[in-house]
């Protein structure tokens, strides 16, 4: 297995808050997708859990590349969880066509936060 990218954000979770108490529903429904937006909405601190999504779509734009375009967007770049609470990344429609034209097949994601900060990397591999 090699590395294709590796890709780092660090969101502050004060920000997000201001993003959310000024733009909530256009901001919230432009980046994250409705099973993001349903587990989120679930937390009582809702912004350290939006701010997690928000890096690790970052941080996989910068894994991959690209940044944000009109190949790669926010709607197609998921975060999940699996039984056990482990975050993983689902990608959709040409951001996952892309990917897949890339050799990528194998993406891992770490979530951490706090109070202030949330941080992601991502680890993109052929």
């Amino acid at each position: 297995m090699n590395i294709f990218g590796i890709g780092i954000d660090l969101v502050e979770i004060a920000r997000m808050e201001k993003i959310l108490a000024s733009q909530e529903t256009a901001f919230v429904c432009r980046v994250f997708t409705p099973a993001e937006r349903d587990y989120c909405e679930g937390k009582p601190r809702r912004a350290e859990h939006y701010a997690a999504r928000f890096a690790a779509k970052e941080a996989f734009m910068k894994a991959f590349g690209t940044g944000w375009t009109s190949v790669v967007t926010w709607q197609e770049i998921e975060v999940g969880r699996d039984a056990l609470g482990k975050p993983f990344l689902e990608l959709h429609g040409s951001t996952r066509q892309a990917a897949e034209e890339k050799g990528i097949r194998h993406m891992f994601l770490s979530l951490s936060h706090t109070r202030c900060c949330a941080a992601a990397q991502v680890v993109l591999c052929d």
